[in-house]
C-alpha cells in the first residue's frame, strides 16, 4: 500500500497523519491555536514543500513553509501576502494556496479574503497582488456571502501557465487566458437563485471547483445550490444535479487518474447545514455526472451533522485513489479503494477546515 501524507487543517491547528504500510499515525497540532483555512502540497520538488495558511487571533494571518514534512516551519520576516498601501485593504485570511503547474516550478496562487489573488515566483516565500482582477471593472457589485468575500478556488492549467481560474464568494468564476493581465466571468449556465435575476453574468455564490484528471477542459462545480460541469474550461456550464439527494454542498473533488470520475458531499439546504438526510455520505459520479451513487460502507449510519466545508474533501495521487473527508465534528475519513469502503482515521479533532493529500514515494 502506498505511504501517503494527509495534512488536516483545523480551527485550532494543523494535523498531519502519515500512512506507512497501511498503519496511519497522526501528530499535531503545529501552529496551536490557529485556524488553518488553507494548505498547498507542493510535490515539484524532491520533497514536498508544505505551505499553511494559519491565522492568529493574537498576531493575525500569516504564510508558513515547511521543506522536511512539517519538522519544521519557516514564516517570513515580512508578511507573505500583504495587500499594497494604495488598496486601502488588509489581509484578513488566506483561503487558498495553489502550486501551478509543472511549467512554472516556482509559482504558487494565494487566494484571500477580502477577494484577491496574489502570485508568488519564489515557492510561496513572497506574493504580489494580481492587481487586474482586484481592479476589474465589476468589483464594487461583488457582495460578501455568508463565508465571506473571498478568492477561495484556484485551478491553473498543466498545458497552459497563462490559464488561470479562479472563483470568488460571491461573484463567481472568472478565467484569465494570458496569466493574470485580464480577466473575465464565465458564468453561463449556472443559477443564481437568491438574486433577483437568476442567470447574472456575475454575482453567483460559487462554492468549490475541480479539474477533470483526463479531460483537462471538464471542470466540476458545486454552487450555492446546483451541481455543474463544464465542457470547454469553464465558458460554459451545465446542470448535473439529479440523482443526488440535494444539489446544495460545499465542496467537490475530482479522481487523479479516472477521466469523468468526482466526488461530492451533499447537505440538506442552505437554511440547514447538515448532511442530506442526516446521512453521512459521499457521492460519486463515473460518468461526468450523468449519474450518481452514494458511497457509505464504514461511515456512520445513524443521523449525522457534520457538515463538511469546501477544501475539506480531497483525493490524493495513488492509484486506487485515496479519498479523504473531515467535517465539523471533527472527524476525518479516508479511502484506499476509490471510495468503494472507508475508515475512521481521527475523531474528536477541532473544527476541520480543509484537508490535502499526496501519495509519497
Amino acid at each position: 500500500m502506498t505511504d501517503v501524507l494527509l495534512t488536516v487543517g483545523t480551527r485550532k491547528g494543523l494535523f498531519i497523519g502519515r500512512r506507512r504500510g497501511g498503519t496511519w499515525e497522526f501528530d499535531g497540532p503545529h501552529f496551536n491555536a490557529q485556524a488553518v483555512y488553507s494548505i498547498g502540497i507542493d510535490t515539484r520538488r524532491s520533497v514536498p514543500r508544505l505551505l499553511v495558511g494559519g491565522d492568529s487571533a493574537h498576531w493575525g494571518p500569516s504564510v508558513f513553509h515547511s521543506d522536511d514534512l512539517g519538522a519544521t516551519w519557516i514564516e517570513p520576516p515580512k508578511p507573505a501576502v500583504k495587500f499594497p498601501k494604495d488598496t486601502g485593504a488588509s489581509l484578513e485570511r488566506v483561503w487558498q494556496l495553489h502550486p501551478a503547474g509543472p511549467s512554472t516550478p516556482d509559482v504558487v496562487y494565494a487566494g484571500t479574503e477580502p477577494a484577491a489573488l496574489f502570485r508568488s515566483d519564489d515557492g510561496g516565500e513572497t506574493f504580489e497582488l494580481v492587481r487586474p482582477l482586484w481592479e476589474h471593472p465589476s468589483r464594487s457589485q461583488w457582495v460578501p456571502g455568508g463565508g465571506g468575500e473571498a478568492v477561495h478556488t484556484v485551478v491553473t492549467d498543466r498545458r497552459d501557465p497563462e490559464s488561470v481560474t479562479v472563483a470568488v464568494s460571491t461573484a463567481g468564476v472568472f478565467r484569465s487566458k494570458d496569466g493574470g493581465a485580464s480577466w473575465a466571468p464565465s458564468n453561463q449556465g449556472v443559477s443564481a437563485v437568491f438574486l433577483p435575476d437568476p442567470d447574472p453574468e456575475f454575482g453567483q455564490c460559487v462554492h468549490k471547483i475541480a479539474q477533470d484528471a483526463g479531460d483537462l477542459d471538464r471542470l466540476y462545480l458545486q454552487n450555492h445550490w446546483g451541481v455543474y460541469r463544464s465542457d470547454d474550461g469553464g465558458a460554459k456550464w451545465t446542470d448535473i444535479g439529479e440523482g443526488l439527494p440535494s444539489d446544495f454542498g460545499f465542496a467537490v473533488a475530482a479522481h487523479p487518474h479516472r477521466p469523468g470520475t468526482a466526488y461530492v458531499f451533499p447537505i440538506t439546504a442552505d437554511a440547514d447545514r447538515v448532511p442530506a438526510g442526516r446521512r453521512c455520505r459521499v457521492y460519486r459520479t463515473n460518468d461526468a455526472g450523468s449519474s450518481w451513487e452514494a458511497l457509505a460502507a464504514g461511515l456512520p449510519e445513524g443521523d449525522h451533522f457534520g457538515t463538511v466545508l469546501r477544501d475539506a474533501l480531497c483525493t490524493d495521487d495513488s492509484d486506487p485513489a485515496g479519498v479523504y473527508f473531515g467535517n465539523r465534528n471533527g472527524e476525518v475519513y479516508a479511502s484506499a479503494d476509490d471510495g468503494d469502503s472507508w475508515q475512521l482515521l481521527a475523531s474528536h479533532l477541532p473544527d476541520v477546515l480543509c484537508v490535502r493529500a499526496v501519495a509519497m514515494a
